[in-house]
């Protein structure tokens, strides 16, 4: 398969204009999933780790397909780019889905997020395997190795901090509580923050428009709910920790 570069550039496009999309039209209200679900419940829905486990799943299955129909190149490092970014995947659907406790999903909000997850696979994977450019020297150099640290240390942020909101509540409870601990004493929105990190750090090793436009989208996306989580815990617990912020450590 060639490089369809015009593709890769509408689609990096169209991530952006959707991320800037989402959060204008978010501005004054979030996705209606999780807390922020109507009173009144959509008449479909599916149990929360059924969702996360459908909608994330292409995007670790399509990388992984382009990978084994795709004539092997002899730069090793642009399969351990896209390996980095199965692993965040895989981790999402065979592990966090399985271990998540929460609300059904609205059917339309999973079906959405599953054809994001479709495109932005096809995405990183055609780009990486098809498009890409890199000598021998690029893996050797400081984007490379300080974009992957970046990557591991927001992933290893994101899955302790998921870690930490898992075990806020026992079985079946369904109250709030004030997540202690790692990265939330400083910020609401510990989780996101470090999935920001993630994909900015990928974007860095990868040094792509792909790899930017997706990172860009992901601030969009879910910066916003860290401030309405941010929120949400303000007007709730009158004790909340006034000095915490929402998503960016003493700053915002």
């Amino acid at each position: 398969m060639h490089c369809h570069q015009d593709l890769v550039s509408f689609l990096g496009c169209g991530l952006i204009l959707a991320g800037v999309w989402h959060l204008v039209y978010h501005k004054k209200s979030q996705s209606s999933y999780g807390r922020y679900m109507a009173q009144s419940p959509p008449a479909r829905t599916v149990p929360a780790r059924l969702a996360w486990f459908l909608q994330e799943m292409p995007a670790f299955i399509i990388p992984l397909l382009l990978i084994l129909t795709t004539h092997k190149s002899t730069i090793m490092g642009k399969y351990m780019l896209l390996g980095t970014f199965c692993v965040h995947y895989f981790q999402r659907t065979f592990v966090y889905s399985l271990l998540m406790r929460g609300k059904p999903f609205p059917l339309s909000v999973m079906v959405a997020a599953g054809l994001f997850c479709s495109l932005n696979g096809f995405l990183q994977g055609h780009y990486l395997l098809h498009c890409a450019q890199f000598d021998d020297e690029w893996f050797t150099g400081y984007c490379f190795k300080i974009g992957l640290l970046l990557f591991y240390i927001g992933m290893a942020i994101n899955i302790h901090s998921d870690f930490i909101l898992r075990n806020l509540r026992k079985p079946k409870e369904v109250i709030y509580k004030i997540p202690t601990g790692g990265l939330f004493e400083y910020v609401s929105g510990a989780n996101y923050l470090g999935e920001i990190v993630e994909w900015f750090g990928y974007a860095v090793a990868t040094w792509s428009f792909p790899a930017l436009s997706f990172a860009l989208f992901t601030l969009c996306f879910i910066g916003p709910r860290a401030y309405y989580h941010h929120r949400f815990y303000l007007e709730k617990f009158k004790d909340y920790p006034k000095f915490r912020k929402a998503l960016v450590p003493f700053i915002f």
